[in-house]
């Protein structure tokens, strides 16, 4: 059967079909967080499976967040060697070092590094139970889904995301201080007095703000992509890249308006 609708008119359709379906899935993922919100002060608490997820999002994150923040530092620290020499400023390497892991570079990156490993291992794992029917099994056994298998996950994830940006904080700002002094020929004393001279304290909050925010996104996004996948396996695939995709492009957004907020 032919589109009735004029053929001037179906790009028009089609603009409304996808602003329809993205305010669907924004207010899905407000739904999502509004039970979620509800269920966590609700018993029981679920200690045992926090302490779970702490460790599978947490402590099994740790060294591919470390290998990126050592690199990073690093990277960081010969760039902007290479710029200063020329000014005969390269004794503010370590303060550009440790001003932009710290605000920016370990935050940023480690949420775009829990989005690909935690946020993908969310959307499958919440999604292979969604099409096998277990997630409705807990409802039959009158355990309700989102405290069970959401509110861990993203409680988790919220918690140990500040922990690993300070560990990446502190292994960039090494990694800057090795390439620094050992290859550029920086002196030792002046990378570290002039580190501790500009570093603050409102550095460090700024970083460790948006790490919570970054860590609730990427939970909350995972979450929601597995929780009402659909579609057998190529489903489940689906929701994987859809989480990942969405919840990088979110850190993004997100580091922006925070850092406008935060400044």
């Amino acid at each position: 059967m032919s589109d009735p609708t004029p053929r001037l008119l179906r790009p028009a359709r089609a603009l409304g079909g996808r602003l329809v379906a993205f305010v669907n899935e924004v207010g899905g993922v407000v739904l999502l967080l509004g039970r979620t919100l509800a269920w966590i002060p609700r018993r029981p608490f679920g200690f045992r499976l926090l302490l779970q997820q702490m460790q599978t999002l947490g402590v099994q994150s740790l060294p591919v967040i470390l290998l990126t923040a050592i690199f990073t530092g690093m990277v960081l620290a010969y760039q902007s060697y290479q710029g200063f020499v020329r000014f005969g400023a390269e004794s503010l390497v370590g303060t550009i070092v440790a001003l932009s892991v710290t605000r920016e570079m370990a935050p940023v990156f480690c949420g775009l590094m829990l989005s690909g490993r935690v946020g993908a291992a969310m959307a499958a794992e919440l999604g292979t139970m969604r099409v096998t029917e277990q997630v409705d099994a807990l409802e039959t056994l009158a355990t309700n889904p989102v405290k069970y298998l959401v509110v861990p996950r993203i409680i988790a994830c919220t918690l140990v995301m500040p922990v690993l940006v300070l560990f990446a904080d502190l292994v960039g700002i090494v990694g800057g201080y090795l390439v620094s002094t050992k290859l550029l020929g920086v002196d030792d004393g002046v990378y570290v007095q002039r580190t501790w001279q500009y570093l603050e304290w409102t550095d460090l909050r700024m970083g460790l703000i948006k790490s919570v925010v970054f860590g609730a996104v990427v939970a909350l996004i995972g979450c929601y992509n597995g929780f009402y996948a659909k579609g057998g396996a190529e489903g489940v695939g689906f929701a994987t890249t859809r989480a990942v995709v969405v919840s990088s492009i979110l850190v993004f957004v997100f580091d922006y308006f925070l850092t406008v907020l935060l400044l």
